[in-house]
């Protein structure tokens, strides 16, 4: 195995146990326990450490090691403001292009999500979540936006796998993608934009109050 693929094999079973809720947030990550068990040695495992770190997923404290990343509700609030902001301008701008393949794969990607919340499986419905939405925002005359937004995503990745966690809220998401989907056949923006706004303002609702029972 290579290094660089080493590395990406570290990258994927350290976002799986974040995603999981084995490593929770404010959980320190021991390199020499993780590269034992993924099967590696440690210096694809301190690379893949280093990933997470730049997405903001996992946080260095120097002589202590890495953490992943502890947010408060302020902190929440405002990668969702920011969010709120890029990923309404991002759909408005992308919408006309969204042609039938387009639609599509946002649809399948919706499909995906039913089947992965039917089985319980977070991890494939997150990934199946994050295929749906950046289908709606992607625009390869946009590269910066989507970089941003990614970048807002990935550090909050083990806050969503805890909203995914509940069933009741995995049921109510699979509903806001169903609005959506019919804002975009409508070529609807204004109600495209709402109905995002809707389904990240109910996403963030349920971190507040999953993190004020944690506190």
């Amino acid at each position: 195995m290579s290094l660089a693929t080493a590395q990406q094999h570290a990258v994927e079973a350290l976002r799986a146990l974040i995603i999981s809720g084995a490593l929770a947030p404010g959980a320190r990550v021991n390199q020499e326990d993780l590269a034992a068990e993924v099967g590696l040695s440690v210096a694809p495992v301190r690379e893949a450490l280093r990933v997470l770190e730049q997405e903001g997923q996992l946080t260095y404290l120097p002589r202590r090691g890495y953490f992943v990343t502890e947010l408060r509700i302020a902190d929440l609030e405002e990668i969702y403001d920011l969010r709120a902001l890029l990923e309404g301008r991002a759909a408005r701008h992308a919408l006309p292009g969204l042609d039938a393949e387009a639609i599509a794969r946002i649809e399948r990607a919706a499909r995906d999500c039913a089947d992965a919340a039917g089985r319980g499986d977070v991890a494939a419905e997150l990934a199946a979540n994050r295929r749906f939405h950046f289908g709606i925002v992607e625009a390869p005359d946009r590269p910066h936006a989507l970089r941003v937004i990614r970048l807002l995503w990935d550090s909050t990745e083990a806050y969503r796998a805890m909203y995914y966690n509940s069933p009741e809220e995995r049921h109510a998401s699979l509903d806001a993608h169903d609005r959506i989907i019919d804002a975009i056949h409508a070529g609807a923006a204004d109600r495209l934009v709402a109905e995002l706004a809707a389904h990240r303002d109910r996403a963030l609702e349920v971190l507040r109050r999953i993190l004020r029972a944690s506190s």
